[in-house]
């Protein structure tokens, strides 16, 4: 059977270009929230932090630098997690686009664990926070590009990262084909739902990063519906827990 998905797209989102109209990208901001909800995108990251928050002593004070950000949504499970295991949570969310910074600090208007910042990932200070996150933001790089990405994400945590990206698979890009296009008429939406999972990532794709960029403590896990979730402990940290495979979760 011809498996149109075997290789990573390569084309470029409308929302990774300039020119698109400010309103269309608040818009697609909403939007993807609600797509957010629907397909379970907090869920890998609230796993995730905890993993490593556990390897690393589970310590009372955590700070997480959310990359890539957007609108920061899928961080609310991460505060309620903090608050139902007592842990002082911080976290800082970073965009490149001041349209996804005013839609973050619109969300998130008077939580004072949260701070919107806009920057870009190669600009901030090493060891900024202790885990450095991104929810479907490495999916928009290249084979060449992601480990010098990885590297840097890993670069600004004192404990380590943690990716949540989807799973290239016909099915999720069935799914959301269809559902960008009963939810809504905008642009962005409708191209780069489909296009992110055609980007997406297989057990191979994570193998093959662990490999190129040398990254011994990656440790990857599919979780439904057709995401990952990914670690990668900052060597020197506290060690825990279990390695990972590619098993569905």
């Amino acid at each position: 059977m011809l498996d149109l998905l075997e290789a990573r797209a390569a084309a470029s989102e409308r929302m990774d270009g300039g020119g698109v109209p400010e309103a269309e990208l608040a818009g697609a901001y909403r939007r993807l929230r609600a797509l957010n909800r629907l397909f379970a995108a907090a869920a890998p990251i609230r796993i995730g932090v905890e993993r490593l928050w556990a390897d690393a002593g589970k310590p009372d004070r955590l700070s997480v630098l959310d990359v890539g950000a957007g609108s920061g949504d899928v961080n609310r499970a991460l505060l309620r997690w903090a608050e139902r295991n007592r842990v002082t949570l911080s976290i800082r969310l970073v965009d490149v686009r001041e349209e996804a910074c005013r839609e973050a600090r619109r969300l998130f208007r008077g939580e004072e664990r949260v701070e919107v910042a806009r920057g870009d990932l190669f600009a901030l200070p090493e060891r900024a926070a202790d885990i450095v996150t991104a929810t479907q933001f490495v999916h928009h790089f290249g084979p060449a590009e992601l480990p010098a990405v990885v590297r840097r994400m890993l670069d600004v945590s004192r404990i380590g990262v943690v990716l949540n990206d989807l799973r290239r698979h016909i099915v999720p890009w069935a799914a959301v084909w269809l559902t960008a296009r009963l939810i809504t008429r905008n642009r962005c939406i409708r191209h780069d739902g489909p296009l992110s999972v055609a980007r997406g990532f297989r057990d191979e794709d994570w193998d093959r990063l662990a490999k190129d960029g040398g990254f011994g403590e990656l440790r990857y896990a599919r979780k439904a519906p057709y995401r990952y979730v990914v670690t990668i402990q900052k060597l020197g940290t506290v060690k825990g827990g279990e390695s990972a495979g590619g098993q569905d979760g």
